[in-house]
């Protein structure tokens, strides 16, 4: 092996390791996180499909501006039954900032409430945007250094420097504001949050009206089972594809979404007891420890 050979191996094996030993709570948190994310995927191609069959029209001309979740959240289609939809995992009543707040104030009511950020509404509940540390943080940076940016600064540095000049939360708010509609499932919420990359979104009616405040982590838990949820479906799955007698010696065992099934029974319903459970939402793997009856 020469000497650009050995470098390469050496690359190639430093990139195998991880750059520090997992925790012992990791390996259940990256099952989590792929069940999380398979979840969001398969929401991202149920709404892909949709956004082709959707016919255009022409949007009407006295129509309030549609917010930003508007072509995930506002299909007029009813979701499948039995999905959790945002309505059942959001916070009510969600706290809100007037667009007329000064940012000292705004600053205090972040702390109050422990959220990085909150929706600023008009006089009659309308979400008009979202104030955040971040806005707040660039407010304090303008007035304690005086920074301004050059004449051929980037955008996005003058487009801050334009916002930190102001003074009310109606100065400083990111708008519009991205929203979700209380009807809309936890998937596609969840969709949408991975997407703006938010921890709390506004929950608002059809007329923009603020309703709640749906959190990123209760997306996470609704979407995601625990074992002994995963467990229960399997039972039923036994129970609907194998007569009394022939799961009488069996065991079901669930731990971080891995099935193992064990104990005896008949060869010829094995395979399709496995294929079954294998395809039951929230299955990492299902191990087949079975013997023929």
């Amino acid at each position: 092996m020469n000497e650009h050979e050995n470098f390469s191996t050496k690359a190639e094996a430093r990139r195998d390791v991880p750059a520090r030993p997992w925790s012992p709570g990791e390996t259940a948190r990256q099952d989590t996180l792929l069940r999380y994310l398979g979840a969001v995927a398969t929401a991202a191609a149920k709404h892909a499909g949709t956004e082709a069959q959707a016919p255009t029209t022409p949007p009407s001309a006295t129509a309030r501006p549609a917010p930003l979740s508007a072509p995930l959240t506002q299909s007029e289609s009813a979701p499948e039954p039995g999905l959790p939809l945002v309505r059942d995992v959001m916070d009510v009543p969600a706290a809100s900032l007037r667009e007329d707040l000064p940012y000292r104030d705004i600053a205090r009511s972040l702390a109050r409430v422990h959220a990085g950020a909150l929706p600023v509404v008009d006089a009659e509940d309308h979400v008009v945007g979202v104030v955040s540390e971040s806005d707040l943080l660039a407010k304090v940076a303008f007035e304690a250094s005086g920074h301004r940016p050059g004449p051929i600064g980037r955008l996005r540095e003058r487009r801050i420097h334009g916002k930190a000049r102001g003074d009310l939360a109606a100065d400083l708010m990111t708008s519009p504001a991205i929203t979700v509609l209380p009807g809309a499932t936890v998937a596609e919420a969840a969709w949408l949050a991975a997407l703006s990359r938010l921890k709390r979104m506004p929950v608002t009616d059809r007329d923009g009206r603020l309703v709640g405040v749906v959190r990123r982590d209760a997306l996470l838990q609704s979407l995601i089972r625990d074992d002994a949820g995963i467990r229960t479906e399997v039972e039923a799955t036994i129970a609907g594809c194998c007569p009394p007698g022939d799961r009488e010696d069996m065991e079901v065992a669930v731990h971080h979404g891995v099935v193992e099934l064990t104990g005896r029974m008949p060869s010829a319903a094995m395979a399709r007891l496995v294929a079954e459970v294998e395809e039951i939402s929230d299955v990492v793997e299902v191990k087949n420890l079975l013997t023929a009856a």
